[in-house]
């Protein structure tokens, strides 16, 4: 049988009509040529990253360069053979490929007053004489021409504070680099003599060129790895510098007490159609509505990755205007779109917006009518729920709202010791919080041993008005065996007196891989993969999640990835391992926060740090 592959769900043949604001009721005057224009000045710089970089690497090509760049000879923009050259022309391919239009100003800034220089020395007569000088006006003169036809294009904006932070690591990397570069130059100097202004010279010199541009400094001959590292090392700087200079705002405007209430009218009207729906709620996320109020769109911006989470929130058919809104927010700063968790329905709405969709795996949803612990099917969890019961554990049920505040601080102490390892994880199915005054429709299952002590809880959090979907899960690892199942099972028994209908479980991811890669037939390729998944489980709850929510015989429901390319999928994978809490960059404040669990009444636009769920 062949290998299923990944489920994707086609882009529209005719997506939607875009518009960035700043082109809204503007004329289109070459409506075709703008966009090619912009892309010939990101191949343009390409090109030339990759000349410099064979120059450095190719002596007889440096050397090449080199003789066209002195004397009676100059080259095209940006071709000088040097490291800081290409690392230069690189990022800024890089950058104008986001049209970000801080990038645009820097290379007319560069390549405008270039190419005047080099029209006004064609004028004279040694420079005029040569083809090459010719050549080299022409692509120079052709990069700015396609910069402002081009220039519409470049519409995404910076963060105000990136020239500031742009002027600190400028002078503090030319001053750490420079340093090193002098010194270097001092112990391996090959001529006698030389002050201290001349070793400067030099560094500075050669962290433009390694080649003859730095042997006019007549007093200092240094050997060629010290060359070399100088012009690393200036490089690096001037990396850090471009950084700094054209990074992506951060998206630091999150959920605040409007806008949750403006999302909790929305989930009151609309909370049934999506389990993961409550989750939009995180304090940690930004909100941006259709222009209609009727949808919202709940997202995070992490690494330059604007991380929505689930369906919208609301009416199904505002959804299209909240999806623009958020897609349009993205392109004015320069961010990469991506939604993780979301469902079929929500997935095909993404893709008429020119959204890419891959399959992640499938969620656990019972369905309380259909449940039964009867049958040889259930024994398993029949024999676990009814060993656990006999050992003294009970299981209280309650909503958030009925615990007193002296019982849920003691179970938020719990939580946060029971938890594994000292990073909070979640994000698309977790709330992040625990004991909000806010959250009193949440319901929480505690679990006691036959001395009364706490051994594990449950959170769920509301799936509309008849509904549940799992939030947190925490135990003594201490406990029986099976306490997880006996307190679901529970859940799942008593449910329909608080009205529940469903109950959302864990996330699997690679489901399908697991379940049709142990079939008779299976191909050899769909064997492969999933030998894969099950070495990587012995470090990730990847097999084991799938197992444990498949003993309940519940209704899979597919999750997907949606994406604009498929070259942004390493920076959305990072990006969502970093809001999930898989990756932690180290960050100074972290060092000296002290971790704390607590109630948030007082802080209602803060995220908190206690437990969250272990579905991710």
């Amino acid at each position: 049988m062949p290998a299923p592959q990944p489920v994707l769900i086609p882009k529209d043949p005719s997506p939607l009509p875009h518009h960035t604001p700043a082109q809204a009721g503007r004329p289109h005057t070459f409506p075709r040529l703008r966009p090619r224009a912009a892309a010939a000045t990101v191949w343009y710089l390409r090109l030339l990253a990759l000349l410099n970089i064979a120059a450095v690497v190719s002596l007889p090509f440096r050397e090449e360069v080199h003789e066209h760049n002195a004397g009676e000879f100059f080259t095209p923009y940006l071709a000088t053979a040097g490291l800081v050259s290409a690392a230069l022309a690189l990022f800024l391919a890089v950058v104008m490929r986001r049209r970000k239009r801080a990038a645009w100003i820097f290379n007319m800034l560069l390549a405008g007053p270039l190419f005047a220089l080099y029209i006004l020395a064609l004028t004279q007569d040694p420079y005029r004489q040569h083809a090459f000088n010719w050549l080299s006006a022409l692509l120079t003169g052709l990069f700015v021409a396609t910069l402002l036809l081009g220039r519409t294009e470049f519409q995404a904006v910076g963060d105000r504070s990136n020239p500031k932070l742009a002027m600190a690591v400028g002078v503090v990397g030319i001053l750490v680099s420079g340093t090193i570069g002098t010194l270097l130059v001092g112990a391996t100097n090959r001529l006698p003599g030389g002050s201290l202004c001349d070793r400067i010279a030099y560094t500075l010199l050669r962290g433009i060129s390694i080649g003859p541009f730095a042997d006019r400094v007549e007093a200092v001959h240094a050997p060629r790895w010290v060359d070399v590292t100088i012009n690393i090392l200036i490089a690096a700087t001037f990396l850090l510098v471009l950084y700094a200079c054209f990074r992506a705002p951060r998206g630091r405007d999150l959920l605040g007490e409007v806008d949750e209430k403006r999302l909790r009218e929305l989930l009151a009207k609309h909370g049934e159609r999506d389990s993961l729906g409550y989750f939009a709620l995180r304090r940690d996320k930004a909100v941006i509505c259709s222009p209609s109020g009727k949808a919202a769109v709940t997202y995070r911006v992490i690494g330059g990755v604007t991380l929505a989470s689930g369906d919208p929130i609301g009416d199904p058919e505002a959804w299209p205007g909240a999806i623009e809104a958020w897609l349009d927010e993205a392109r004015r700063h320069a961010w990469t779109p991506a939604v993780m968790g979301a469902s079929e329905e929500a997935g095909t709405i993404y893709a008429r917006h020119g959204l890419d969709a891959l399959e992640l795996g499938d969620e656990a949803i019972v369905d309380l009518a259909d449940f039964t612990l009867e049958g040889r099917a259930m024994r398993g969890v029949r024999q676990a729920h009814n060993r656990v019961r006999r050992a003294g554990y009970t299981v209280r049920i309650r909503r958030h709202g009925d615990i007193p505040d002296s019982d849920m601080t003691t179970l938020i102490d719990k939580a946060d010791h029971w938890r594994d390892g000292a990073t909070e994880r979640g994000f698309s199915m977790a709330l992040g919080r625990l004991g909000d005054p806010d959250d009193g429709r949440c319901v929480m299952l505690e679990c006691r041993d036959s001395q009364g002590e706490p051994r594990a809880l449950l959170s769920f959090v509301p799936w509309g008005e008849h509904g549940l979907s799992l939030d947190l899960m925490r135990r003594d690892r201490a406990c029986e065996n099976g306490l997880m199942e006996f307190m679901v099972v529970e859940l799942l028994l008593h449910a329909a007196e608080f009205g529940v209908r469903r109950v959302s479980l864990n996330f699997a991811m690679f489901r399908a891989v697991f379940e049709r890669g142990a079939r008779l037939g299976a191909g050899p390729v769909l064997r492969g993969w999933r030998s894969v998944l099950t070495l990587f489980s012995r470090w990730w709850q990847i097999e084991s999640l799938y197992r444990a929510n498949a003993k309940y015989r519940p209704v899979w429901e597919p999750r997907f990835l949606l994406f604009e390319k498929t070259s942004d999928l390493p920076r959305i994978g990072i990006a969502s391992a970093r809001a999930e809490g898989f990756l932690t960059p180290p960050s100074l404040p972290a060092l000296f926060r002290r971790r704390r669990t607590a109630h948030i009444a007082d802080q209602p636009n803060c995220p908190t740090e206690t437990a969250t769920s272990v579905r991710t």
